[in-house]
């Protein structure tokens, strides 16, 4: 199976797009990890967590619960720094961590052990999507993209996994 974890970034949205693009990078990355995704040709999706970034990132695409490849939407905390939109909390750093930790090497079985309440005084988006991965087994994982650009923590991850 295959699994893409991007952020619920609004900036991804074309309504959203400008004549600059302030998240050139991060888009660039959750392109490449979507077309990862797709390669293997599937007709079918399933998006856990925002859907409208899920009908953006992957046009043409069916969405449905029994999709053939898997798109998480989820982001860390947004309160990285003073001028991130929910202020600076010290709690963040190792919260994102932890999750950025288990995203990049694979470890599934660390995703059941996310403080959602803490996720949520915190303002990380889409956890219980990440939670859902915590079963998945002999994974292969790829970081695209790790950053806290706006003060807020984004991950572009993929994980090839054997179940």
């Amino acid at each position: 199976m295959r699994v893409a974890i991007v952020p619920g970034a609004l900036a991804l949205l074309p309504q959203y797009a400008g004549l600059s693009d302030p998240i050139a990078e991060l888009r660039l990355a959750c392109q490449e990890a979507v077309a990862w995704l797709l390669e293997e040709g599937p007709t079918s999706a399933t998006v856990v967590g925002d859907v409208r970034i899920g009908e953006a990132l992957l046009p043409g695409i069916e969405l449905g619960l029994n999709g053939e490849v898997v798109l998480v939407v989820a982001n860390g905390s947004a309160r990285r720094g003073e001028k991130a939109p929910g202020h600076l909390d010290e709690r963040s750093f190792g919260f994102d961590e932890a999750i950025g930790h288990a995203l990049r090497t694979g470890d599934a079985g660390a995703l059941a052990d996310i403080d959602e309440a803490l996720g949520e005084e915190l303002l990380a988006a889409g956890l219980a999507g990440l939670g859902m991965l915590s079963g998945l087994s002999g994974v292969e994982a790829k970081t695209w993209y790790d950053a806290d650009p706006f003060g807020v923590q984004y991950w572009v991850v993929t994980w090839d996994c054997a179940s």
